[in-house]
């Protein structure tokens, strides 16, 4: 269990975010322009703020990769904060003569007050560094190496927005199944990569862009509904026998752990609740030329904790961002004055970035179920016991 695993370090207007990743084989292919390419996504969508303008990530190797290749030890990775100069005084690690004014108005909906009390700090600044959005920026980067390791097994994971408010697509990715063809998969997704909004209805798109429009003219903000998939998984990869081996009970963790998600669904979800038995199970069949199959996905990929072999769908809801131009009423925790909360610069609309996070949790989720299932230390021994895997004859 936990054969790959990573941490995050750094606060939002610190000098620079950074990570340590354990468990990757030797023999891996990797390089910065494979993680550049997940933080650029990271940064996209309509109705994000002014530090998009200003952060262009790119995260430095600072080791574990030699010529081009992992070694099979630890990853280290090393972001740099391009604000951190308009920084230096605030967010000092060494002592000045005189430190910046205290925040002492803690944001409803965010880390501020439980942090507060919790760590007996009178200055939100102290929380609301690390409680931060920013730090999904470092797990991005993260994500990228874990998302290299599944695509060397044909496992590919994917995004996009269902709902923003009020606004929502009819499509579930719940419609997939193993049987779709690639090209029609890849199709939608592409559709929904290109939008401003992450979403492949183009329809709900223009209502959900409206409704941005419409938050950012009020100083408010919106959350909303989306999905991330996983195709290719082997069946198995998770177990039933403990709580913690599920992989729908792992991967649940992963999302809840993302600032600002909410409620987690697979599959079918909560709408499960609302159906009979056989209209929710995912009936089997099989045949010699298409062998074990299914012809839905009400599942979402996972049975008794583990991957069946179809397409892994997970739903993830994201609540308002707490901070907003025009704040919510709070107490000032020194004076115990009512005020407003603390404003800090923030997005109107961040589910698309919130779209790649998700992705990367994913993707360590399935990396480690993977590393678990199969084994090895290097991507030779790793893909021959893959392959030994596939290939092994079902026999009871």
């Amino acid at each position: 269990m936990n054969k790959i695993r990573f941490l995050t370090a750094g606060e939002s207007h610190g000098q620079a975010l950074t990570s340590i990743i354990e468990g990757i084989p030797a023999g891996l292919p990797l390089s910065e322009d494979d993680i550049a390419a997940q933080l650029v996504r990271r940064q996209r969508g309509y109705g994000r703020g002014g530090r998009m303008k200003i952060e262009h990530d790119r995260a430095q190797i600072m080791s574990g990769v030699r010529y081009g290749q992992t070694l099979g030890s630890p990853i280290s990775l090393l972001l740099f904060n391009q604000d951190w100069p308009n920084w230096t005084h605030k967010m000092s690690v060494t002592a000045v003569d005189e430190a910046a004014a205290k925040l002492q108005m803690p944001r409803p909906g965010h880390a501020d007050f439980a942090g507060m009390v919790k760590y007996r700090t009178d200055d939100v600044r102290n929380i609301l560094e690390r409680s931060s959005a920013r730090e999904t920026a470092m797990r991005v980067a993260a994500g990228a190496v874990a998302r290299r390791l599944l695509e060397e097994f044909n496992i590919r994971i994917y995004g996009h927005v269902l709902r923003i408010g009020s606004a929502a697509a009819d499509f579930s990715a719940v419609a997939f199944t193993r049987q779709t063809p690639a090209s029609e998969l890849e199709l939608f997704f592409a559709r929904a990569e290109a939008s401003p909004v992450v979403c492949a209805d183009q329809v709900a798109e223009r209502k959900m862009i409206a409704l941005i429009d419409q938050g950012k003219e009020k100083g408010d903000s919106l959350g909303g509904l989306f999905e991330v998939v996983a195709t290719g998984c082997p069946v198995g990869l998770g177990s039933h026998v403990h709580w913690d081996r599920k992989l729908d009970a792992q991967i649940a963790a992963s999302m809840m752990s993302i600032n600002a998600m909410k409620a987690v669904e697979i599959g079918l979800g909560r709408d499960v609740a609302t159906l009979f038995g056989s209209q929710v199970h995912d009936e089997l069949f099989y045949d010699e030329t298409r062998g074990f199959h299914r012809v839905r996905n009400h599942a979402g990929g996972i049975e008794g904790g583990m991957t069946n072999g179809e397409p892994v769908v997970v739903r993830v809801a994201m609540k308002p961002l707490p901070t907003m131009p025009t704040p919510l009423r709070s107490v000032n925790v020194a004076s115990k004055e009512a005020t407003v909360a603390h404003y800090e610069r923030a997005d109107v609309c961040a589910v698309p970035a919130a779209v790649v996070v998700a992705e990367a949790m994913l993707a360590f989720v399935l990396a480690n179920a993977l590393v678990d299932k199969v084994g090895g230390d290097s991507m030779s021994e790793m893909k021959a016991n893959f392959d030994r895997l596939a290939n092994a004859p079902l026999e009871w």
